[in-house]
């Protein structure tokens, strides 16, 4: 690859990093109006705290972090940037193993990415210090599921690059009918005099 062609993804990478900052910074916006308006139920009644506004504030704030650290990794081509996502994601594997046991829902998601991937905890089954969970496969040589998620992302990369700008597409396609039919109806307004 020449410079010039590395030098144009460094931008791209650096442009879409930016666009999902700004759509992060969107997402916690809104959570935040519909925090201070309190308008809007609770999600689950066994869990009061989880309103709508709540779940947005949180998955606006990691958007905006790890879109930050792309724009920053990507601009200054600074690889420890770049790769402070992977080891956040680590990190959060760990910390979600130690809570198989006694949470219902991590040992449902454990069991249905070990089941899915055909792997074994992070890094093989040597992650279990208790007991290895059933649906890890039985053999002992068994990846662990960071690699073997790593794997089928890298595999099916094409496809999750079409449903991603198709997605983009939609919306930006949304965007530009809502701004046509708004003028249209400022048009339409002045015309009558309303």
């Amino acid at each position: 690859m020449g410079m010039s062609s590395l030098k144009l993804l460094k931008y791209v990478l650096f442009f879409f990093n930016l666009l999902f900052w700004f759509c992060g910074c969107c997402i916690l916006g809104f959570g935040i109006y519909l925090l201070t308006h309190n308008n809007v139920g609770a999600l689950f009644h066994s869990l009061p705290s989880l309103t709508l506004g709540n779940v947005l504030v949180i998955v606006g704030s990691i958007i905006m972090v790890v879109a930050f650290l792309g724009c920053m990794g990507s601009i200054k081509e600074n690889k420890c940037l770049l790769m402070s996502l992977r080891k956040s994601v680590a990190d959060g594997l760990t910390d979600s193993i130690q809570r198989y046991h006694s949470d219902n829902s991590t040992k449902a998601a454990w069991d249905t990415i070990q089941s899915f991937l055909q792997c074994c905890g992070i890094n093989g089954t040597r992650d279990w210090t208790t007991v290895i969970p059933a649906s890890c496969p039985s053999d002992p040589r068994v990846k662990g599921c960071y690699e073997k998620g790593i794997m089928w992302f890298e595999s099916n990369f094409l496809y999750i690059g079409i449903i991603t700008i198709c997605v983009c597409v939609i919306q930006v396609l949304g965007m530009s009918f809502a701004l046509t039919l708004n003028c249209q109806i400022d048009k339409t307004s002045q015309s009558l005099g309303l």
